[in-house]
C-alpha cells in the first residue's frame, strides 16, 4: 500500500550515503541521461559523436557554456531545448527540485531532505527552510519570466514574433542560471551596444549569482523595510564584495581594452560592453567582446574574475566571493598579527577559515593537473610561438571550465579527445567540486590528537 510518509528514491536511498557523494551522483546521472539524449538523431543535425554529446551535457548541466558544437547550428529545436532543460537543473541543482516536489507532496521536509537541501544549497540551520525553498523555485521562474518577456519584446527589433520569444526565454533562463549557452555563433558581440537586451542579462546574471540566500534575505529586508545592517552578515558580504569585483573588473576592463577593442565603440557603448564583460566574466560566459583580441592584461584581469566566480548557494561557480573575502581577511589579519580571522568587525569561525583554504587548495591543484596535461597532449608540434599561444589559450581554457564560465579564446572545439574529457572533469569538478570539499570538511569530526610541535623554517 502507497504510505504518506513514503519519500522520493533518491532522498531514501541519500540516507546511505555521504550527502557530498549524492550531490556529485546526481548532477552525473543528469548528465548521463541529458548524453543520451542529445545524440539521438532527432536531437542534432549530421553526425555528433557520444563523446560531443557528453561534453554538451557536462557543459549545460554544470552551466558552463564552453561548446565543441555551435548550439545554434548543430542541435535542432529538441536539442535546443534538452540543453536549456540541463541548465535549469543543473542550476538549481536536482536535489532541489528532489525535495522541493517533496515538500509540495507531503507539506514538510524530513530531517534526511532537510540535510540534503541544506548541504546542496550551503545553508545551515535555517527554521523555515521549507519556506525558502519555494522562494527559490518560484522566485527562479519569477525572475526567468521577466527577463523572458522584456528580452522577447526586444528581440522582435530583430526578429518575429515565435523566434523572439523563443530567443528571450532560453537566453533568460541561461542567464539567470549563469550558465553562457547562446544560440547566437558570437554570442552577443552583435548586440553590445543595445542597452535593453545588455541590461535585463546583467540584471539575470547578478540576481542569479549572488546566492538564494542573499535573494531571500534581501526579500525579508524589503517587506520589513530595514536598514542594510539588519541583513545577515553573509549577505552584506556578498553584496559588498560583488559590487567591490563589478566595478573594479569594469574599471580595469575599460582602461586595458580603451584602445583595442573598445577603440571603435561609442562612448556610451564603451561603458556598456566594459560593464558587461566585467559581470559576466565571473561566471556567466557571454561575451559582447572577441575574447580571442583582448590584450593580456584583460585576460589575467579576466583568470582571476572567473577563479573568483560567484556567491554560495547561487548558480555560478567558482571559489565564491566569500571565499575570496575569507583569503583576503586571513591575509590581512595576519599582516596586522591578529590570531583572529575578522571581516566586517566580526570574527570568522575556525571551521569557516578551514573551508576557504581547503577550497582554494583543491580548486588550484585541480587546474594545475590538468593544465600540464593540456600542455602535452594538446602541442602543436611546431613553431616555438605557436606553442606560446597555446599555453595562454590553454590556461584561459582550464580557468573558465574550474569556474563553470564558459568564455573561450577559441580552443574548447579542436581540443584533441584527451583534452575534451580533461575540460569535462574541469567543468564537473568545478561545479560539485568546492561544495563537496566544503562538505566533507564541514561533516568531519576534528581530531583531538595533538603532536609535538617543532620549529620550521618558511619564507
Amino acid at each position: 500500500m502507497f504510505r504518506l510518509n513514503q519519500q522520493p528514491a533518491l532522498i531514501r536511498h541519500s540516507k546511505r550515503i555521504p550527502p557530498a557523494i549524492t550531490l556529485a551522483l546526481s548532477f552525473m546521472i543528469i548528465i548521463i541521461l541529458g548524453s543520451v539524449a542529445l545524440w539521438l538523431p532527432f536531437s542534432h543535425y549530421g553526425h555528433l559523436s557520444w563523446l560531443d554529446a557528453f561534453f554538451t551535457a557536462t557543459s549545460a548541466t554544470c552551466v558552463t557554456g564552453l561548446i565543441v558544437v555551435d548550439t545554434g547550428e548543430k542541435f535542432t529545436l529538441v536539442g535546443q531545448w534538452i540543453t536549456i532543460l540541463l541548465v535549469q537543473i543543473g542550476g538549481l541543482g536536482i536535489m532541489t527540485f528532489s525535495v522541493f516536489f517533496s515538500y509540495l507532496f507531503y507539506g514538510r521536509l524530513s530531517i534526511k531532505s532537510r540535510n540534503m537541501i541544506e548541504h546542496s544549497l550551503g545553508i545551515k540551520g535555517m527554521p523555515k527552510l521549507g519556506h525558502m525553498l519555494l522562494f527559490i523555485v518560484v522566485g527562479t521562474f519569477v525572475f526567468e519570466l521577466i527577463g523572458a518577456l522584456i528580452m522577447s519584446v526586444r528581440f522582435h527589433h530583430y526578429f518575429d514574433w515565435p523566434r523572439a520569444i523563443y530567443l528571450g526565454v532560453y537566453h533568460a533562463i541561461s542567464a539567470f542560471c549563469n550558465a553562457g549557452f547562446c544560440l547566437f555563433s558570437n554570442s552577443f558581440m552583435d548586440y553590445q551596444s543595445d542597452w535593453v537586451l545588455n541590461l535585463v542579462l546583467l540584471a539575470l546574471i547578478v540576481l542569479g549569482g549572488i546566492g538564494f540566500w542573499v535573494l531571500f534575505d534581501l526579500r525579508n529586508f524589503f517587506i520589513h523595510n530595514r536598514g542594510f545592517r539588519a541583513l545577515s552578515m553573509h549577505s552584506r558580504l556578498v553584496i559588498s564584495t560583488t559590487l567591490i569585483l563589478i566595478v573594479t573588473g569594469f574599471i580595469l576592463i575599460f582602461l586595458f581594452e580603451y584602445s583595442n577593442t573598445l577603440a571603435e565603440l561609442s562612448g556610451p557603448s564603451k561603458v556598456l560592453a566594459a560593464l558587461f564583460q566585467s559581470i559576466t566574466t565571473r561566471t556567466a560566459g557571454f561575451n559582447s567582446l572577441n575574447i580571442s583580441t583582448l590584450t593580456n592584461s584583460t585576460l589575467f584581469l579576466m583568470l582571476l574574475l572567473m577563479m573568483i566566480g560567484a556567491s554560495p548557494g547561487s548558480c555560478g561557480g567558482g571559489i565564491k566571493t566569500t571565499t575570496s573575502a575569507v583569503l583576503f581577511g586571513i591575509i590581512l589579519s595576519r599582516i596586522r598579527d591578529q590570531r583572529q580571522i575578522r571581516l566586517q568587525n566580526r570574527g570568522i569561525p575556525e571551521m569557516v577559515v578551514s573551508k576557504s583554504i581547503g577550497i582554494i587548495a583543491f580548486w588550484l591543484l585541480a587546474v594545475t593537473v590538468v593544465i600540464l596535461i593540456l600542455l602535452f597532449t594538446e602541442h602543436p608540434g611546431g613553431l616555438h610561438d605557436r606553442s606560446r599561444v597555446l599555453f595562454l589559450q590553454v590556461l584561459f581554457e582550464s580557468f573558465s571550465a574550474m569556474g563553470t564560465v564558459g568564455l573561450s579564446m577559441g580552443l574548447t572545439p579542436v581540443l584533441s579527445q584527451v583534452g575534451k574529457l580533461c575540460i569535462i572533469f574541469l567543468m564537473f569538478f568545478g561545479r560539485v567540486g568546492p561544495l563537496s570539499i566544503a562538505i566533507a570538511i564541514a561533516t568531519k569530526k576534528a581530531s583531538r590528537i595533538r603532536y609535538a610541535e617543532d620549529n620550521l623554517l618558511v619564507g
